[in-house]
């Protein structure tokens, strides 16, 4: 029998969470009064240049989930309409949950099927290969890895023969040439995963995903950028200053 999703959505029907709720610390005082996804980058706010990005990419819905002066960001965007972007919002609330938390809280607006990244990094992938590549399989999740050997930060994923073997965060082994690319395709049902009364970290979900056989790989070749560093930050607005205009 044919799996229902081997058709499945279309790309800009599957919504893309963004986790923007962090506080920002190692940029110092730039994000005491901003939050981190208001930051300056190549004239206009970090954000800005994440939703133009997607919308490229083909997607339409995103879900911010929102905390330290999250009130900012829905400000600056509204409803998404100039973006083209249709926008919801999820907020942290007064208990922290964590990354994994702030995902689960935000489940009421995602779906079955949605993409997750972080708030603070510019990946420019083919997202509709990523919806592709995990069409008919049994797996909970995708995540996309890049090949970094130490480059741009500590490999984390040991990715041979098209597939994941191991992910490790906190303590990775020397065998791993490979990084979590920092966006992921995920079904609901992983969300079930996530404790709903204490915090919960994303890659806690990754790694318990990864050990089980319940997340595929998909490789991608361009690199990520980052703002939650000072020095990924420069990078960054380099990258984004070169650019054309959206």
């Amino acid at each position: 029998m044919t799996r229902p999703d081997v058709v499945g959505p279309v790309l800009g029907e599957v919504p893309v969470t963004i986790l923007a709720g962090g506080r920002g610390t190692r940029l110092g005082p730039l994000t005491e009064t901003v939050p981190k996804a208001m930051v300056e980058v190549a004239g206009k706010p970090f954000i800005d240049h994440q939703l133009a990005l997607l919308r490229r990419r083909g997607l339409r819905r995103a879900v911010l989930c929102l905390g330290h002066l999250g009130e900012q960001v829905e400000a600056h965007l509204g409803h998404g309409a100039r973006f083209g972007i249709a926008l919801a919002y999820s907020y942290d609330g007064q208990h922290l949950l964590g990354t994994g938390g702030a995902l689960r809280r935000a489940r009421p607006t995602l779906g079955d099927l949605f993409f997750v990244m972080y708030g603070d990094a510019y990946l420019d992938v083919d997202y509709g290969a990523m919806l592709d590549a995990l069409r008919g399989r049994r797996e909970l999740g995708l995540m996309a890895v890049l090949r970094n050997e130490g480059r741009w930060d500590r490999s984390n994923v040991l990715f041979q023969g098209g597939r994941l073997l191991r992910y490790d965060k906190e303590s990775p082994t020397p065998d791993m040439r490979h990084i979590d690319y920092g966006v992921a395709l995920l079904r609901g049902a992983a969300l079930d995963r996530i404790p709903a009364d204490r915090p919960s970290d994303l890659a806690t979900l990754y790694g318990d995903l990864v050990a089980e056989g319940l997340m595929a790989g998909h490789e991608v070749e361009r690199r990520f950028y980052e703002i939650g560093s000072a020095a990924g930050l420069e990078e960054a607005r380099a990258h984004l200053a070169a650019r054309e205009p959206d």
